[in-house]
């Protein structure tokens, strides 16, 4: 299907005699939000592990853009697209915030991270380093060390350094995790600013924000998949119900 940018088929994972990932056939839409749920031990971020290969899959296949990228490295799956945040902070804790980012758009280059070239040759990169910034409501944090920004703030971080590799394809690994409310709006309309142009595939557990911002929702239980569609199908099946512990909603 042309309109299909990620897909898996028949994608499994054992470790020792247990079944993480159940022959899980994923389909994501090309400039979609998809969200993939499901209790705790699902094997949500085993899957994310897998579509990156950060963990090698022990069958089936997987595809993005009509390319088979089963066994590819974690750098060349990035640099084909389809690049992951991770679900705890990913930055360079004692670089500044703008510093962080640069190192991103350095990266997004194709070229190694270019410490030994002189700061004048780095700064020709702070303009767009400031636009990621300004984009993710950072620009007045640019000269701040990153191990001093408040948490939700450093998830911001995240994504505009995501931004910065110019993914064809997000994957966000529980972006709003441990945020309190504030935060979590800040993020989810981040996460929707930056699906206007690219696709994005989230594991998420806060449920209103998968609600508000997801164009197909699949959910996961004991390592396969239970259910596909929108909230309000995915919320009303009896074998979702059932997986989120008989809670009468999801």
């Amino acid at each position: 299907m042309t309109d299909t940018i990620l897909e898996t088929e028949g994608l499994t994972k054992e470790f020792r005699g247990f079944v993480a990932v159940k022959n899980v056939n994923l389909r994501v839409r090309r400039g979609a939000i998809h969200a993939l749920i499901g209790p705790n031990g699902a094997g949500k971020t085993t899957c994310f592990n897998l579509l990156t290969h950060f963990l090698t899959p022990t069958g089936g296949r997987i595809r993005f853009k009509g390319r088979d990228i089963t066994g590819s490295k974690p750098a060349d799956i990035a640099r084909l697209g389809l690049v992951r945040s991770f679900q705890i902070s990913a930055v360079f804790p004692h670089l500044s915030v703008l510093e962080n980012v640069r190192l991103a758009l350095q990266r997004q280059r194709g070229h190694s991270f270019d410490f030994w070239r002189s700061e004048r040759t780095l700064d020709r990169l702070n303009a767009r380093a400031l636009e990621l910034l300004a984009a993710v409501g950072l620009a007045d944090f640019a000269g701040t060390v990153a191990v001093e920004l408040p948490y939700g703030r450093k998830r911001a971080l995240e994504i505009a350094t995501t931004l910065a590799l110019d993914p064809e394809m997000m994957l966000l690994d529980e972006p709003t995790a441990g945020m309190g409310h504030e935060d979590v709006g800040r993020i989810a309309a981040l996460i929707k600013q930056a699906a206007a142009d690219r696709t994005v595939l989230m594991v998420e557990h806060n449920l209103s924000v998968v609600e508000n911002l997801s164009d197909t929702i699949t959910v996961l239980a004991r390592g396969e998949v239970i259910a596909e569609g929108d909230y309000q199908s995915v919320s009303r099946n009896p074998d979702v119900v059932q997986a989120y512990m008989g809670t009468g909603r999801v």
